[in-house]
């Protein structure tokens, strides 16, 4: 874990940066079924951007940022208070995911037990992202993830 950079750039206010990328932002104050939400709108622009073929590696990492998602969603759902916005941001070699919550306490492993649910979401982002962290914000945080996407025409990977 680390603090990481800020995005690729300024936005112009439609959506693109100045480093030929893009950027979606979904405001998250009292909203609910959060999760399923925030992937709706990931997987919406996922699909937009080229991120869901029918098969192969890149199908296979688009499911991999949807999963980084609802971990980086339900984490800030149970430990701080709830995620006050979503953003993807992405350029040609990478998506960004961040998830804002109003907690300035960052994400830390919790002991685990075994008869119960949970408790893996940091060790999937340590296994799907290729880095993430936090970035303070005001009286809050940003937990950040970043994903590279799959070259197209590569033949799935075995799991």
């Amino acid at each position: 874990m680390g603090t990481g950079r800020r995005g690729p750039g300024p936005e112009n206010g439609q959506g693109h940066t100045h480093t030929h990328g893009q950027i979606r932002r979904l405001a998250l104050f009292g909203v609910r079924g959060v999760v399923g939400r925030c992937r709706d709108f990931t997987g919406s622009a996922l699909a937009d951007w080229g991120w869901i073929p029918d098969s192969g590696e890149r199908a296979e990492r688009a499911d991999d940022v949807l999963l980084l998602v609802s971990e980086l969603v339900t984490n800030a759902c149970l430990h701080a208070g709830g995620p006050t916005e979503l953003v993807l941001r992405r350029t040609p070699g990478r998506l960004r995911i961040e998830v804002a919550d109003a907690s300035p306490e960052p994400p830390r492993r919790r002991p685990r037990e075994v008869s119960q649910p949970g408790g893996h979401g940091l060790i999937v982002l340590d296994r799907l992202a290729e880095s993430w962290g936090t970035d303070r914000v005001g009286d809050g945080k940003v937990v950040w993830a970043e994903i590279t996407p799959a070259p197209a025409g590569v033949r799935p990977r075995p799991r």
